[in-house]
Order: structure tokens, then C-alpha cells, then sequence
């Protein structure tokens, strides 16, 4: 990609309208990040450590743990810095960096979530098979395919933001590089660009939900035909909370990036819910209702001494 920018840094100016708050902000992110960190890795320990929750839903889970870790790495160890009174400065390089590694953990944790809804569609509606389809190798080719789309398209997008001259102003009105706040500052004509980067943001995440949603579909059908009241208890709680997962991942990217009038404050704000905090509740939404998570959690628990041996 070559560089045609005479602009060699950007100022990331922060959240808006938060001036005088950095210490409460600092606090407060720092928070979210360490228990989203931690949350995270036990998830991920819980899986690995267990032999009983090596199985296809888990092997899952356990990728979508690692890019949860990932995911808020982006854009916060710079924002926890300039908060706590260090330079807001960030490289040409290193913007467009933030601007990939976003997008690239983003669409990948998008492809992830349609791939987790088409394991519990093959488990729910065809549990006879399920060995079989959701064998280890295509675990792993579905693994692998979500980081390979994933990248295709951060690279895409990051492209095509950065082929733009960058030559005024380096004021950056965000906490992080994104595509909306970096056309703004581009010394060229944007609509062109604007309208592929909105097709394609767009196109992708609607192209899974609507292939999430018909998995759904066809899982709550399956879930209705069951006689056993327990045996819809038990297919309901295994699905509901990677459905509350999905919900929580979607509407900050429909709010951030499908809507015609962007307001600043509000995206700013709605993206670091989508940063921190539904990273930092991806581990209890998946905890509180699965009895093996929870179990080998316990474990884990116990053998890094944070628990009593009863437990």
C-alpha cells in the first residue's frame, strides 16, 4: 500500500465531550479491561484444562475468548495511556494498524458467531450427525476460514481508507482510527469511498445475522418438537446465551456504522460497548447457564489457590 500522506502522525483528541473526566475514565476502562482479560483467560484455561469440554461448541468458544482478549487490545492500552497524561500522538503506521487489526478481530469474531449458530443448528436439528459434520478437522477449517475472511476484508477496508491522501489537518476527533473519523481528514473526494466502505461494513455483518437468524429459526422449531419439558430446558439454555451474545456484538455495529447521521458522543460511546464491555461479559453470559463451564471453571478456581478446595 503505498503511502502518498504527507501527514506522518495523527492526535487522537479522545472521546467527545469528555474533557476534565480522564481520571474517572481511566478508572473506570481500566477496570473493564483487566476484568475482560481475566474473565477471558479463565474462560480459556476452563477449556483447555477440561477434557470434557473438548467438543465442537467449546473449541469455539474458546477462539472467540482469544479474540476477545485481542479485540479491546486495539484501541485501549493507547486510550488507558493518553488518559493517564502521556502523548495522544500515534504514527501513520500505527493508525492504520488500529484501523486493521479492529476490523480484521471484528469481522472474524463476526464469522465466528455465524459458525457457533450453525454448530448448535447441527447439534439441535441433527444431533444424530452432529459427530460426524462437526468432526475436528472441519472445526478447524471453520476456524481457519473465519480468520482468512476476516482478513480479506480488514484489508479491504483498510485499503481503501488509507489510499487517500492525508495532507491538512492530523486531528483525529476519536479515541482510536476508524474508517468514518479518518475519511473526514482525508484531502480528497470521500463519497466514493464512503459508499463502498458503507456497503461493505454493512453488506457482511447483515449477511451473517441473516444467516444467524435462520439458523435460529430452524433451532427454536427443532426445540418446539421436543416432547421432554426438560429436553426444551436444556436445548433453550444452551442456545440462549450465544443468542444474547450475538444481540450484544450486532447493535453497537448496526448503530456505529449503518446510521445516515453519525453522532460522535453517542458512537463513541456505543463503541467502547462494543470494545470493553461485551468482551468483558462474553465470559459470564457463557458461565452462568452451562454447568461444565461452570464446573471447570470452579477448578481452575481452586487450583490458582482464589478458591476454597470444597468449592
Amino acid at each position: 500500500m503505498k503511502n502518498l500522506s504527507v501527514v506522518s502522525e495523527f492526535i487522537l483528541l479522545g472521546i467527545p465531550h469528555t474533557e476534565g473526566l480522564e481520571t474517572v475514565l481511566l478508572v473506570l476502562f481500566l477496570s473493564f479491561y483487566i476484568f475482560t482479560l481475566m474473565g477471558n483467560l479463565l474462560i480459556l484455561l476452563a477449556i483447555v484444562s477440561s477434557t470434557r469440554l473438548h467438543k465442537p461448541m467449546y473449541f469455539f468458544l474458546g477462539k472467540l475468548s482469544i479474540f476477545d482478549i485481542f479485540f479491546p487490545s486495539v484501541s485501549s492500552p493507547k486510550m488507558l495511556c493518553y488518559l493517564s497524561g502521556n502523548s495522544r500522538a500515534i504514527s501513520y503506521a500505527g493508525c492504520a494498524s488500529q484501523l486493521f487489526f479492529y476490523h480484521f478481530l471484528g469481522c472474524t469474531e463476526c464469522f465466528l458467531y455465524t459458525v457457533m449458530a450453525y454448530d448448535r443448528f447441527v447439534a439441535i436439528c441433527h444431533p444424530l450427525r452432529y459427530i460426524i459434520i462437526m468432526s475436528h478437522r472441519a472445526c478447524v477449517i471453520l476456524a481457519m476460514r473465519t480468520s482468512f475472511f476476516g482478513c480479506i476484508q480488514a484489508t479491504f477496508l483498510t485499503t481503501l481508507t488509507f489510499q487517500l491522501p492525508y495532507c491538512g489537518p492530523n486531528e483525529v476527533d476519536y479515541y482510536f482510527c476508524d474508517i468514518p473519523v479518518m475519511l473526514k481528514l482525508a484531502c480528497a473526494d470521500t463519497s466514493a469511498p464512503e459508499m463502498v466502505g458503507f456497503i461493505s461494513v454493512g453488506l457482511m455483518p447483515l449477511s451473517c445475522f441473516l444467516l444467524i437468524l435462520t439458523s435460529y429459526s430452524r433451532i427454536i422449531f427443532s426445540i418446539l418438537q421436543i416432547h421432554s419439558a426438560k429436553g426444551r430446558r436444556h436445548a433453550f439454555s444452551t442456545c440462549s446465551a450465544h443468542f444474547t451474545a450475538i444481540l450484544l456484538f450486532y447493535m453497537p455495529v448496526v448503530l456505529i456504522y449503518l446510521r445516515p447521521t453519525p453522532s460522535p458522543w453517542l458512537d463513541a460511546t456505543v463503541q467502547i460497548l462494543n470494545n470493553l464491555v461485551t468482551p468483558m461479559l462474553n465470559p459470564l453470559i457463557y458461565s452462568l447457564r452451562n454447568k461444565e463451564v461452570k464446573s471447570s471453571l470452579r477448578r481452575v478456581l481452586h487450583q490458582l489457590g482464589f478458591l476454597p478446595e470444597q468449592l
